[in-house]
């Protein structure tokens, strides 16, 4: 067998191979008779058909197994000879296929395509400028997250001796039925919470449900506008009955001292929550802060080091990603089967170009672990399982026969290495303090423009039948219920 090499591109080589005529006379001759063993050829007994018969009658079938048989074992051995590690199966192509013969009368060329890691010089890593920007505590977070924890401690107390008024909620089971489709599938709500006066809740819902009481029925109509929120509802009328459960109005504890001691969390006072809750946000900004600083650096370091990366690499990752994407689409109620295909094209795509960045920075950073010598032992990664144990509520085997399961028994290690080479790059780099910048809403803000930008007309989809089960009111309540 000759064979040779060719660099197509730094991740591409191409194998031109000249499989021995000799060789494929061996195969073609152990091939035909097994064939002629098994074969079953009117005129003669089963095993006992003349070679030449066969191999004209199994011509191609012969064929194809001599190539099988021979051409990958041979392309295996170009391989080992020219020390290449394949990061994928290779891409056979035999030269003019139709007309090749394997009988043994001549030799057969065939080239093959092998994709490899590229050889990646080690990147400039030390001394990479980058701004810490930590941002700063508001008094108005703070507050912000007192008046959430009231919101949250608030309760319906029922009214009595008087009908509903502006502000109250009630609580009702609704049915509608819509005008033009009075024998059709009904709206139903139950238990719903209307909160009478609150600006999401469709103000017709308010005006006819003011001043009723406890095991009170109203009817009611309700002429939806043509762009109403819910397109199954919009331009719709729909005639309602509603059977008041109970009426109620929140109240919240009085923001006091007491209240503070009353949480059962060690606080003092209310100075002595509002302290502590500006810790707990100077320490996640801090660390907020600290995760830019990372990512910023891993941006440059990808800037600043361009070379090819490997198509099998990134096609994995982005499957990876798209997996991701998909779980936790049904995580959210979507039912996969309805997504549109041009929709998970343009997903793919995306996650493809994420996917380079990611393999890019993952090939990187393992130089940089190369040139740190980073070493991760195995007490760091029992560490890490009991970190990981501890949250989860498991023990740590059991998070280890997981992984294990799933084939990735090395994840940690890796992660480690990687999360111990970043902090290689930090350690070397010069960092200097800078006034606050919301990154993310700049990127948000440049993102929006260039959709804008790009817009095309949008098409416009069915209504989905679930829209034209709940009015607005309902909504109120499932967003009441999920925070």
């Amino acid at each position: 067998m000759k064979s040779e090499i060719k660099e197509i591109s730094p991740t591409q080589r191409e194998l031109h191979i000249e499989v021995d005529a000799a060789l494929l006379k061996d195969a073609y001759g152990k091939v035909s008779q097994r064939y002629q063993k098994g074969a079953s050829i009117p005129g003669f007994r089963k095993g006992y058909a003349p070679l030449d018969v066969i191999k004209l009658r199994y011509k191609d079938e012969i064929k194809q197994e001599v190539l099988q048989l021979v051409l990958p074992e041979k392309v295996t051995e170009a391989i080992r000879e020219h020390g290449l590690q394949p990061l994928s199966e290779p891409h056979l192509h035999v030269d003019n296929i139709e007309s090749v013969k394997v009988n043994g009368s001549e030799s057969i060329k065939l080239h093959a395509h092998v994709e490899v890691m590229p050889e990646i010089p080690m990147p400039d890593y030390k001394g990479i400028e980058l701004t810490r920007r930590v941002k700063p505590v508001d008094d108005s977070e703070i507050e912000d997250l007192i008046a959430n924890r009231l919101n949250q401690e608030a309760a319906l107390i029922p009214v009595e001796g008087r009908a509903s008024e502006m502000g109250d909620t009630v609580i009702a089971d609704l049915e509608g039925k819509f005008e033009d489709a009075p024998d059709g599938d009904p709206i139903t709500a139950n238990d719903l919470e209307i909160k009478l006066g609150d600006e999401v809740i469709e103000r017709s819902f308010t005006e006819n449900l003011v001043g009723v009481k406890e095991e009170d029925e109203k009817e009611f109509t309700v002429s939806y506008p043509d762009d109403f929120s819910s397109a199954a509802l919009a331009g719709k009328t729909v005639h309602y009955k509603a059977k008041i459960k109970s009426v109620g109005r929140m109240e919240t504890p009085e923001l006091n001292d007491d209240w503070a001691k009353s949480l059962d969390e060690g606080y003092e006072s209310l100075a002595d929550l509002r302290k502590k809750l500006r810790a707990d946000l100077e320490t996640y900004a801090k660390s907020d802060s600290d995760a830019r600083l990372r990512n910023n650096a891993i941006a440059k370091l990808i800037e600043a080091n361009a070379f090819e990366v490997p198509n099998t690499l990134i096609e994995n990752q982005a499957r990876n990603l798209l997996n991701n994407f998909a779980q936790d689409l049904q995580q959210r109620g979507v039912d996969l089967n309805k997504v549109e295909n041009d929709f998970i094209q343009m997903a793919f795509h995306q996650m493809r170009t994420q996917a380079e960045r990611d393999v890019r920075g993952a090939m990187l950073l393992e130089k940089i672990a190369e040139a740190e010598k980073v070493e991760v032992k195995t007490e760091e990664v029992d560490e890490e399982i009991a970190k990981m144990a501890e949250y989860y509520r498991v023990e740590p085997d059991q998070i280890k026969a997981s992984l294990e399961k799933q084939g990735s028994g090395g994840t940690i290690e890796n992660n480690l290495r990687t999360r111990k080479s970043i902090e290689a790059m930090i350690e070397h780099a010069k960092i200097t303090d800078g006034p606050w910048v919301d990154e993310d809403a700049i990127a948000d803000a440049d993102a929006a423009a260039a959709a804008e930008e790009d817009e095309k007309p949008k098409k416009t989809s069915k209504a989905k039948a679930s829209e034209a089960k709940e009015p607005k009111a309902a909504k109120k309540k499932s967003a009441k219920t999920e925070s």
